[in-house]
């Protein structure tokens, strides 16, 4: 893990509302993609959402709509807000940064992370 800290997790029914929040200690991150993945014992770990360096977001099809990304460089942060919650989205959730060139929902987990923060949605 390289000093990232994600905050933010907790309990919700479904239909609710959480923001997780991510802050970088590096400002070598900056220039970084970075994003969101998940991981439950019952579910495979998955690419949740990027944040490219140039501004552009990718999302996974079962969050569009629902999660929106957000960073603020300039105070380190990165955002991850989730509203209209369902059961599926229970899980860990890790910030991550990694090189443009892995910049993918599915090679987030190749980058530096976290120590994830836990999202619980009950139905």
């Amino acid at each position: 893990q390289g000093q990232l800290m994600e905050s933010g997790g907790g309990s919700v029914q479904a239909g609710g509302s959480l923001r997780v929040s991510c802050t970088y200690a590096t400002w070598t991150y900056s220039t970084y993609c970075m994003g969101w993945f998940r991981q439950s014992p019952r579910r495979e770990r998955e690419g949740v959402a990027t944040f490219r360096a140039d501004g552009t977001t990718t999302y996974a099809d079962s969050v569009k709509g629902r999660f929106t990304i957000s960073r603020v460089n300039t105070n380190k942060t990165l955002h991850l807000q989730m509203t209209n919650l369902k059961p599926e989205d229970t899980g860990m959730y890790y910030c991550a940064a990694v090189s443009a060139k892995d910049c993918t929902l599915n090679n987030l987990f190749l980058g530096y992370w976290g120590q994830g923060t836990q999202v619980t949605i009950s139905s």
